[in-house]
């Protein structure tokens, strides 16, 4: 299987707003009530931000596999997050909801199995939904320069 690495740096410093570099532009990353004036979406809505976007994609690209003619999609994702407690639950999303909203001339069972198909493809789908190995290290150390 080939692999493809996809790599962004971020920074913050002087408490000021984290920005991730990516390959082709910089998000601005907020809390969303620290700083008001830097506003920007904090990194859960980024999370379902990048599903929608993906899901999209790989939307716009099945359909025109299986000859389905989308003439939009409209896609809502909620995420609820956990509320943890000391000990008591993990942080994070406790679930996530998706409404696909596909404006196409075809069936109900076409536009199913374009769905199990986009979800069968979809790498955001697949880490959020099973179990994905992070690694993490730690420098003591860093100066930017």
């Amino acid at each position: 299987m080939n692999s493809n690495s996809i790599n962004v740096l971020g920074y913050s410093g002087n408490n000021s707003q984290f920005v991730v570099k990516t390959l082709n532009a910089n998000l601005r990353i907020s809390e969303n009530s620290k700083y008001p004036e830097l506003e920007g979406p904090n990194p859960y809505e980024y999370i379902l931000a990048g599903f929608a976007g993906c899901i999209n994609a790989l939307g716009q690209q099945v359909a025109n596999e299986q000859g389905i003619t989308l003439r939009s999609l409209q896609i809502e994702i909620t995420g609820n997050l956990n509320e943890p407690k000391k000990g008591k639950s993990r942080p994070g999303f406790n679930n996530i909801e998706i409404t696909l909203k596909p404006a196409a001339a075809t069936s109900l069972e076409t536009l199913q199995e374009w769905l199990k198909e986009v979800q069968r493809r979809s790498p955001v789908y697949d880490n959020l939904v099973n179990n994905t190995p992070v690694d993490v290290t730690l420098f003591k150390e860093y100066s930017y320069n």
